[in-house]
């Protein structure tokens, strides 16, 4: 017997590479069963089916794969994707049965499928910035499954707008306090800034904007603010397309209080300020207004800043070198274009109440300093708040221009809603 036929048949430790072709052509599971245990062992099932039972025994087919084929856009790792672009996946020979896209916070955003289940387009606005993950499931003829998962990012403008606006979050205003919203760049498509700017009242009333240019956009109600009552500004205007390739940053909530209801009129034929307070008169001040050549503006005036002392020079109103007082007390600023209510030390005490001597301004008694907190200037600035309104009644001079400052007052409710892009 040759060599290679002992080591065959003795079952020990040389097994012939042919011997174990043959073992894996002829007895496919006999060999796998072998790895269990010693080269060349007998293994018997029990009731003695041995190695006959074993061959029984299939091995398992491989799983089919799906013939559905999904392709998605953007693309998988995209950056500086476009987001005002939505987002889209389709799927060819099959049907789409999973689509979830996420932002990094893993909000949702919503979907639109089409009518046969082979398309589907993202309907909520993608932010700037920001990467997404897309997971999508698809089920072929057979009912196999297809999946894909993908993730991108969109880009950052590179043009943007923001609106500075006032008042403050958490301040406390006058019932005249209308809400202003200035942007650093002229706005264009004012129809969809606008309905990205909500301004509401805990009293209810109406509120709504206009447009005095492309610049500028005030909220208020029909009436002043009801006292008491707390007004919330929310700006949504990140990715808000403002102008052509200029898009919006802001993503904020703004609440202020109203206070006390004050509201004073300065009559300059009579030269009083008469201040009421709550529905009740509470105080009236004789006063100096503008004089014939520097009329103070008529109409409905709101305080917009207030100054303990401040400087005021007829440089900054064009009135070339007529004045500079570097210390005027309690003064509160009501126009852009430089008309205060203010106290006065320089005039003589008889003019107050009797002439109207002013550049334009109105000014009340006061002393140099304002240290006195007896005076009359002192004691209005004390009363006030910014939001206060001072209607000029008398003066001789035409109403200020509404986008004079904070006078949205002196136009109509009408002419109001029709500076409205809504």
């Amino acid at each position: 017997m040759a060599a290679s036929e002992k080591r065959e048949r003795s079952g020990g430790r040389g097994w012939s590479r042919r011997g174990v072709l043959a073992g894996v052509v002829g007895v496919p599971v006999l060999l796998i069963a072998a790895c269990g245990g010693h080269p060349g062992a007998t293994s018997a099932a029990p009731g003695g089916q041995g190695a006959a039972a074993e061959a029984a025994v299939s091995a398992p087919a491989s799983p089919k794969a799906s013939v559905a084929k999904i392709a998605v856009s953007p693309a998988d790792g995209a950056t500086a994707v476009p987001f005002s672009d939505p987002v889209k996946v389709t799927v060819a020979d099959g049907t789409l049965s999973s689509v979830r896209l996420t932002d990094t916070a893993g909000r949702e955003i919503p979907g639109q499928p089409t009518a046969d289940g082979t398309g589907w387009a993202s309907t909520g606005k993608l932010a700037s910035g920001t990467k997404y993950k897309l997971a999508v499931s698809a089920t072929d003829a057979n009912g196999l499954t297809a999946d894909s998962n993908t993730s991108f990012a969109t880009a950052t403008p590179a043009n943007t707008f923001v609106g500075y606006f006032s008042p403050e979050d958490g301040s406390t205003v006058g019932v005249g306090m209308p809400v202003s919203i200035n942007f650093n760049k002229p706005v264009t498509d004012r129809k969809a800034v606008e309905q990205a700017i909500t301004v509401t009242s805990s009293s209810g009333v109406e509120v709504v904007g206009h447009w005095y240019s492309g610049t500028r956009l005030d909220f208020r109600p029909a009436e002043y603010w009801p006292s008491g009552s707390q007004v919330t500004l929310k700006l949504r205007l990140k990715d808000v397309q403002g102008a052509k390739g200029v898009y919006g940053t802001q993503s904020k909530d703004v609440t202020f209080n109203v206070g006390r209801s004050q509201t004073s009129v300065a009559d300059l034929a009579k030269n009083t300020l008469t201040v009421t307070t709550d529905g009740r008169v509470t105080a009236t001040y004789p006063i100096i207004g503008g004089a014939p050549d520097h009329r103070t503006w008529g109409g409905k005036l709101v305080i917009s800043e207030q100054y303990q002392e401040t400087r005021m020079n007829s440089n900054t109103v064009g009135l070339g070198s007529e004045y500079d007082i570097p210390d005027v007390p309690h003064a509160q600023r009501l126009t852009n274009s430089g008309t205060f209510i203010h106290g006065n030390y320089w005039s003589p005490a008889s003019q107050f109440g009797s002439a109207n001597t002013s550049h334009g301004c109105i000014s009340l008694q006061d002393v140099k300093g304002g240290a006195d907190g007896n005076t009359n200037a002192a004691a209005f600035f004390k009363s006030s708040m910014v939001g206060d309104v001072v209607e000029v009644v008398n003066s001789g001079d035409r109403p200020v221009d509404p986008a004079n400052g904070l006078s949205d007052w002196n136009l109509g409710w009408a002419d109001w809603k029709a500076g409205s892009a809504l």
